[in-house]
């Protein structure tokens, strides 16, 4: 398992998080996803056999946010 850290821009409050968070545990691939509107990042575990860095991006910004390195 490998563990990518990125900022996230477009959450307006705590269940935009909450939402990110649920679309990010659903992807396959992805084991665990933490995500925080008060640090504006998400923290995500996932499996490098399975899913890349890019593939989560999208997922994210598919998700109406955008990922800041």
């Amino acid at each position: 398992m490998e563990r990518i850290n990125w900022g996230i821009s477009g959450m307006h409050c705590d269940g935009c998080a909450a939402r990110l968070q649920k679309v990010l545990a659903a992807v396959s691939g992805i084991q665990s996803a933490e995500v925080s509107f008060a640090d504006e990042n998400a923290s995500v575990e996932y499996d490098s056999a399975g899913i890349e860095p890019g593939q989560i991006q999208k997922a994210i910004e598919n998700a109406g946010f955008e990922v800041s390195h």
